[in-house]
């Protein structure tokens, strides 16, 4: 039975027919005060409401889970519910308004108007888009493709704002940031915030230029969370990004939590600090720190000065893959894994599937790390980029692998990338030096030789049910 949500909830819900065919604004506004005042009780209705009205949707089996976790008081998933609904941890009105943004625009109204977009249409379109501000940076990184932009490229506000403009009207509500460092234009973010209050908008940022006055306008606008890039502790992150940046992180991160805004962590997982990036250490450190989130990736070799010898291991690899999933079970954060969790998503996210990336010379590429485009978004619409040659070979061959623990097609399927490229005719966008996809392929080959049995094994432990613990790798830790 469908437990009732209160008579004003009842009536909005009612009234507007139900959630398939439309979600006022005022029956947000009514669900988002129905929510806050008792989230406890509250999200476990929600979600069983949410169930009967979106019977169809493909949500629902994780409506199930979701509701399974929240009836046990000690699951993990429950605790950082309660978490994200602490007043004292985040301002009430900016959790408002994120989770009208996230749950509503970008989940139900949005996933619907991607929907019917992509079957007319005959593409993918993306739920995130990222874009780069700018191709500078305040910071050199070691084997960073960016360190070599300069300050060169970049979008002008007016681009920013019609790229968003045009993936609203087609269902997408959030924009990620990145570079460069993409705090070089905070104004412009912070009106780009402003004007699409109904979006949710992020940023990979190094940290170093989020000081007080930039963190008040975060508060003002209420639907920008940063993603601070840290790569362990100070050691590991001063090795690669300079001397004092680690400091200037966790100063970056004290004044985001004195302001009960909501945060999280970028690493980079890499052959010198995947057995620091995967502790329980640094884990909870970053939570003690006030990060909500953490998105995790492995070290690319793309660009000019990029050091394939950082590349990790296969047996690193593994090591997260089983490092995070543990932590998911254990500890209240949300963690992504960009490439082990390719069976949660069923392969490559990237080419408009659930994301792409532009750039700050306007090139519309599949992914952030695959630097091959078309299309150049001064030339043409969002929606002509998703229908160009390059997308829609990535379109074509999603899955990359029949295998979800092999979801790259530049790290995990050798020549497949190769393939689209030749295929669609696509250029190097290498900003200073151009690389023929083929030798950046051969760059990832030995890689991808050495994860194919790790990743078949994977697979066979899902397949029969084998518990997805850390104890195998936690007992190779020493050895990494």
């Amino acid at each position: 039975m469908i437990p009732p949500l209160g008579y004003a909830l009842e009536r909005e819900v009612f009234a507007m027919g139900g959630i398939k065919q439309k979600i006022d604004s005022i029956a947000v506004k009514t669900l988002i005060s129905y929510l806050d005042s008792d989230p406890e009780n509250n999200i476990p209705r929600i979600l069983q409401w949410l169930r009967h009205f979106d019977k169809d949707s493909p949500y629902n089996s994780m409506y199930e889970q979701i509701s399974k976790y929240l009836e046990d008081p000690s699951n993990n998933w429950n605790i950082f519910m309660k978490t994200i609904y602490s007043n004292s941890r985040i301002e009430p009105r900016v959790r408002k308004r994120l989770f009208g943004n996230f749950a509503l625009n970008a989940g139900f109204l949005g996933k619907r108007q991607r929907s019917a977009v992509s079957e007319a249409e005959g593409c993918n379109v993306p739920w995130a888009i990222l874009l780069d501000p700018t191709s500078a940076c305040n910071l050199r990184c070691i084997g960073c493709w960016a360190a070599q932009y300069g300050q060169q490229f970049s979008l002008d506000y007016d681009l920013l704002d019609r790229i968003v403009r045009q993936g609203k009207e087609m269902g997408t509500f959030v924009y990620l940031f990145t570079g460069g460092e993409p705090l070089l234009r905070k104004d412009d973010i912070i009106k780009l915030c402003s004007s699409h209050g109904d979006c949710i908008f992020s940023a990979f940022t190094n940290g170093t230029l989020l000081d007080e006055p930039f963190a008040d306008k975060i508060l003002e606008v209420g639907n920008f969370v940063p993603a601070i890039s840290i790569e362990g502790f100070e050691e590991e992150t001063d090795m690669r990004r300079g001397k004092g940046t680690y400091r200037a992180v966790l100063r970056a991160m004290d004044i985001l939590r004195e302001r009960r805004l909501p945060f999280g962590f970028s690493s980079c997982y890499h052959r010198k600090n995947t057995s620091v990036i995967g502790s329980e250490q640094f884990f909870d450190e970053m939570m003690d720190r006030g990060c909500l989130f953490g998105w995790l990736f492995t070290y690319m070799p793309v660009g000019r000065d990029a050091v394939p010898e950082l590349m990790a291991t296969a047996e690193q690899r593994e090591f997260m893959y089983r490092r995070v999933r543990e932590f998911r079970r254990t500890k209240p954060i949300f963690t992504l894994d960009f490439w082990n969790d390719g069976d949660y998503v069923e392969g490559c996210i990237a080419g408009g599937r659930c994301y792409l990336h532009i750039n700050a010379a306007g090139d519309v590429e599949p992914c952030a790390f695959i630097h091959y485009a078309d299309s150049n978004i001064k030339e043409k619409s969002l929606l002509e980029a998703l229908k160009s040659p390059l997308f829609m070979e990535y379109r074509k061959k999603q899955p990359f692998s029949r295998n979800y623990f092999r979801p790259c097609p530049l790290l995990d399927n050798p020549g497949c990338l190769s393939y689209i490229v030749h295929a669609s005719g696509a250029s190097s966008t290498e900003f200073s030096a151009p690389e023929d996809v083929d030798t950046l392929t051969s760059k990832c080959t030995r890689a991808a030789m050495a994860w194919e049995p790790v990743a078949r094994r994977l697979a066979e432990e899902k397949l029969q049910g084998i518990p997805e613990t850390a104890e195998t790798a936690a007992g190779k830790e020493k050895n990494l």
